[in-house]
Parts: C-alpha cells; structure tokens; sequence
C-alpha cells in the first residue's frame, strides 16, 4: 500500500441507512524532499564515508578535501509518514567517487552496526525499514543541533566513537532518551565554513 492510498473498513450500518467508514492507517513513509549537507560532531570534524573500508568516521579534512566532497556531503532524505512519529523520519544516502550509497543498520556478531551499502534509497518505503532515522532536536535549547533515533529500536541513536585513533559512526544505545550524550550530537551545514 502507498502513502497515497488510504485503506477503510465499514464500521456500522446506522438506522438512517448511512453506511460510516473508519480510515486505517499503514506504516507507510513517503519521500517528501532531500537536503544536501555535511555532518560535524562537537570537535568539528566531518564525517567521511570509506566503503572500501566498510566504515564511516569523523575527520579533520582540509578545505581541499571538502571541495572534492567525495564521501562528504549527504542527501538527507525525509519522508513524510502515515502514522505518528517520534521525529521527522529520515534516511542518509552518500556519493562516492561514481557510485551512490544508503546508510543502514544491521545485526554483526549480535550487535548492531551502521553501515553504507551501494544503491539508492526508495521513494516509498511500504513498511519498518533499517535505514530510516527519527531526526529529532538535540536538546530545547540546541535548535541547530540534532539526534537521530534508530526507527526499529528505541533509545539506540547514531554516535560516534573513538577506535584505534578514529571516531567511528555507531549505534549508541542511551538509557534515557533526555541523557544528553555529546557523542550523539551532530550538526549539520551546507558548505565547508562552519562553526559549531
């Protein structure tokens, strides 16, 4: 079933002879519209896509770096849904080189991992999906800084962390939802010149 399509049940025949129908809704999300922009985390760094590496982190790049773009600037995809959120749901999708890549969560060794996998992200998701994200403000007070919620388990958020001298992209599981964690905060912008 698409977005477009709304699915009813006839609920009750009244004594006027008017039949009344209830509208159903389906986990549905809907591509609505897709925003280019780089990812900093609290140091600065940018995150860099490496599928040859199979693995996402934060880095300092020089401007040089940055104008190639190359694993750098991602297409933020949001989707509109049919039924109620706990965010504005999102998937990340990346050019590298000649070859576009989806972010997407799965089990490894019974954890979950982020990873980046060639191909494109759909228009239309029909149902649950690994790669959607519940883009929500970081704190009430941090309007330009965001979260982002793991739809199929709540409370594990993308954030990064530091192995063998990279930060490495992740899946951080918080006990609270209103735990400010700063390995969860990412900022976003649309060119190279920015301050956190």
């Amino acid at each position: 079933m698409s977005c477009e399509e709304i699915a009813v049940c006839a609920v009750r025949l009244r004594e006027n002879l008017c039949l009344y129908f209830e509208e159903l809704e389906c986990d549905a999300f809907c591509k609505e519209k897709t925003i280019k922009r780089l990812f900093r985390n609290v140091n600065s760094q940018l995150l860099v896509v490496r599928p040859d590496l199979n693995m996402a982190a934060f880095e300092d790049v020089t401007d040089q770096e940055v104008k190639s773009g190359s694993g750098m600037y991602f297409d933020i995809h949001c989707y509109k849904t049919t039924a109620p959120s706990a965010g504005m749901p999102v998937a990340f999708s990346v050019q590298v080189e000649d070859k576009s890549y989806y972010m997407c969560c799965e089990k490894e060794h019974g954890k979950m991992v982020v990873r980046f996998r060639e191909g494109e992200v759909p228009k239309d998701i029909p149902g649950e999906s690994n790669m959607i994200f519940f883009k929500k403000t970081f704190t009430s007070c941090s309007s330009k800084a965001f979260k982002f919620e793991y739809s199929l388990e709540q409370g594990m958020f993308l954030a990064f962390e530091e192995e063998d001298s990279l930060r490495k992209l992740i899946l951080k599981k918080l006990p609270r939802e209103d735990e400010v964690d700063e390995t969860t905060k990412f900022v976003t912008s649309r060119n190279e010149r920015h301050n956190l």
